[in-house]
C-alpha cells in the first residue's frame, strides 16, 4: 500500500516538473504586440546616426570651395578641403557639421556648415538584418514606423522552403543590456494576410528565418 502511494507521489512530481518546464520553455521566446499595416499616426524615429558608406554633402556657406560630396570610408572617416580624416561614423549630421565647423574656424571666420545625408547605410545598430530562408537576405536601413511586413517586402518575401512561422526576431534591450527573442508568424502574415502577425521593428533588429525540415 505504501509502495503504491509512493509511486503515485513520484508520478505526480514528474508530471508537475514537466508542466513547469513546458511553461518555462513557452515563455523563453516572447510575442510582440501587433502593428497596423498603416500607422495611425506617423512620427519621427530616433535621430539618424551616420554609418560607413553613407554619402554626404558638406556645404560651407559662402565658401563653396571648402564643401564637398563625399562617401564615408569603411574606416568611418571623411576628408574634405582643409579637413583631413575627420571621424564621421557614430555622429548625427548636426554633430559632424559642428566638428567640421570647428576645424574650419582655424582658417576662416565664423564658418556656417551643414551636412546633408544623400544615401543612407547607417550603422549596424540602425539597420534591420534579415537572414535565412528569404529570397534575398539583406541589411536594410531602418526607417521610422517600419514593420516586419515592410522588411519582408524589401527582401522579396520568404523562399520556397521557409518555415515562416518558426522565424524569430532578436532585439537588444538597452535597459537590461541583454538580447531578447520574439516569435514571428511570417507564414500567417504573408500567405494568410493575418494582420495580427505584423509587428513594429526597431533599429538593430535581426530577423532569422529557418528552413522547413520537410
Amino acid at each position: 500500500m505504501q509502495k503504491n502511494r509512493f509511486a503515485h507521489m513520484l508520478a505526480a512530481t514528474a508530471v508537475a516538473g514537466l508542466t513547469l518546464s513546458g511553461c518555462a520553455a513557452g515563455t523563453a521566446t516572447r510575442e510582440l504586440q501587433p502593428a497596423q499595416f498603416v500607422a495611425m499616426q506617423e512620427g519621427p524615429g530616433e535621430e539618424y546616426v551616420i554609418g560607413p558608406l553613407d554619402e554626404l554633402t558638406i556645404h560651407v556657406w559662402r565658401n563653396p570651395e571648402l564643401g564637398a560630396s563625399v562617401q564615408v570610408r569603411p574606416d568611418g572617416r571623411i576628408t574634405t578641403p582643409l579637413v583631413t580624416d575627420m571621424p564621421a561614423v557614430g555622429k548625427t549630421p548636426a554633430m559632424l557639421a559642428e566638428d567640421v565647423r570647428l576645424q574650419l574656424s582655424q582658417y576662416i571666420n565664423d564658418p556656417l556648415v551643414s551636412v546633408i545625408v544623400n544615401k543612407f547605410a547607417g550603422t549596424f545598430s540602425q539597420q534591420v538584418r534579415i537572414v535565412g530562408a528569404t529570397e534575398k537576405p539583406a541589411s536594410i536601413p531602418y526607417r521610422a514606423n517600419m514593420t516586419i511586413l515592410d522588411a519582408m517586402i524589401a527582401v522579396g518575401g520568404l523562399s520556397e522552403y521557409a518555415a515562416g512561422n518558426r522565424a524569430k526576431l532578436v532585439r537588444f534591450d538597452k535597459e537590461s543590456g541583454k538580447q531578447q527573442e520574439y516569435k514571428l508568424r511570417l507564414n500567417d502574415l504573408l500567405k494568410k494576410g493575418d494582420s495580427k502577425a505584423n509587428v513594429l521593428l526597431m533599429p538593430g533588429d535581426v530577423v532569422i528565418i529557418p528552413e522547413s525540415m520537410f
